[in-house]
């Protein structure tokens, strides 16, 4: 018997368990649009971990149900850990609550409740058949379900668009070229394999149409080197410039787009049904981004290098005094060889008032200047490291 104060044994089985599937479910990123990138783990009755399971492509297994099939029969009697509330509805798959109850589950454990009308409730419809489904509310897990895989996915359920990374590499004084316009290579070789890591979990990388002409990128995820990456992002250029036939861009596997537009909010919605972007390339391109409101995430990377002139990160983000400044809230750090990451999310409805109390994250708040338009046709949307 667990005494007053001591730690709960199932408790700590079941935040392990979720912490699995929490990792489990990065792998689902960028394949598993526009479905969320769910992770999920089975444990039988003794609490062993059976089974584990992450959201497959649209129209293939959710997580609950690869999960589920690599358990089998040892699911029966044992424990769901899953990072959704498993979906009730019938869409292009059946419901996973069914197949839960029909492989004898006994307990389901989710970190997030689903917000979406068609497949919500699916907790009341376990406990209807006498399944034990509990919301886990461990702040730590609870917050890293939120802030982690499913952000994105999250994001477009509360804002009706997908969530916006803005992506740069830097010196320490904020330039991204020297002032010949060499950028090759501020960062080095981790900060660089890192930012190939996360295009990998992206659904579209997006550049300007000046970078386009200047710099000529693939925008590929590339392990090494030029080795690709199996999972590839869908790659945009923005901008009313013509795309050249034999621009690398184009590559040879369908999975390319020309946004003629110069305007962020249009851009968005001709990407049509996607979680996350990410704005690579481009000082004009991402300050259109932020005059309009639509940067929610920022993924910097700082070089201990200084350059003195060269070409600023951003361009015209609409601001001219400092209470009109783009602010920011660190989500993370790390240190990738020499450089610094930085994930930062924004702090909406505070534009330079950090005091106020009245900022809200950009998961709670969506952008609404709409009208700034990207100058994506300048030859000052130099090339950037890491849009190549």
């Amino acid at each position: 018997m667990t005494g007053a104060g001591s730690p709960d044994p199932r408790r700590e089985v079941e935040r392990a368990a979720l912490v699995e599937a929490l990792r489990v479910s990065r792998s689902a990123l960028g394949v598993s649009t526009p479905n969320p990138p769910v992770g999920a783990v089975v444990l039988d009755a003794a609490g062993t971990i059976v089974g584990r399971g992450a959201t497959e492509a649209a129209g293939g297994r959710h997580a609950e149900v690869v999960a589920l099939d690599e358990a089998g029969d040892r699911a029966r009697g044992g424990t769901l850990v899953v990072t959704l509330e498993p979906c009730a509805h019938h869409g292009r798959t059946g419901p996973c609550t069914a197949r839960a109850i029909a492989d004898g589950i006994s307990r389901v454990v989710y970190a997030v409740s689903d917000p979406t009308p068609d497949a919500a409730g699916g907790a009341e419809t376990l406990r209807r058949a006498g399944v034990d489904a509990v919301l886990y509310d461990d702040d730590t897990s609870a917050v890293n379900a939120r802030t982690g895989p499913l952000a994105a996915w999250l994001h477009r359920q509360s804002h009706g668009r997908p969530m916006v990374t803005w992506k740069y590499a830097a010196s320490m004084d904020g330039h991204v070229a020297a002032a010949d316009g060499t950028s090759m290579w501020i960062t080095g070789p981790a900060a660089r394999r890192h930012v190939h890591a996360r295009r990998e979990e992206m659904d579209v990388v997006v550049v300007g149409s000046g970078t386009l002409r200047t710099d000529d990128p693939a925008l590929t995820a590339r392990i090494s080197g030029s080795t690709p990456s199996a999972r590839q992002p869908l790659r945009a250029v923005m901008g009313l410039t013509a795309v050249p036939r034999d621009a690398r861009v184009r590559g040879t596997d369908g999975r390319f787009r020309h946004l003629e537009t110069r305007d962020p909010a249009a851009a968005l919605e001709l990407l049509g049904d996607v979680n996350h972007v990410l704005i690579e390339g481009g000082p004009h391109l991402a300050g259109a981004f932020l005059t309009a409101g639509l940067v929610d995430e920022v993924d910097a990377y700082l070089a201990p290098v200084v350059l003195g002139d060269g070409l600023s990160a951003v361009t015209g983000a609409g601001v001219t005094t400092l209470p009109e400044a783009h602010r920011f809230r660190i989500l993370e750090t790390a240190m990738l060889g020499d450089d610094m990451y930085l994930r930062l999310t924004a702090r909406r409805g505070t534009r330079g008032d950090v005091e106020s109390g009245a900022e809200t994250d950009a998961g709670a708040g969506a952008g609404t200047d709409t009208g700034a338009v990207a100058d994506t046709g300048t030859s000052t949307d130099t090339p950037t490291e890491g849009s190549r």
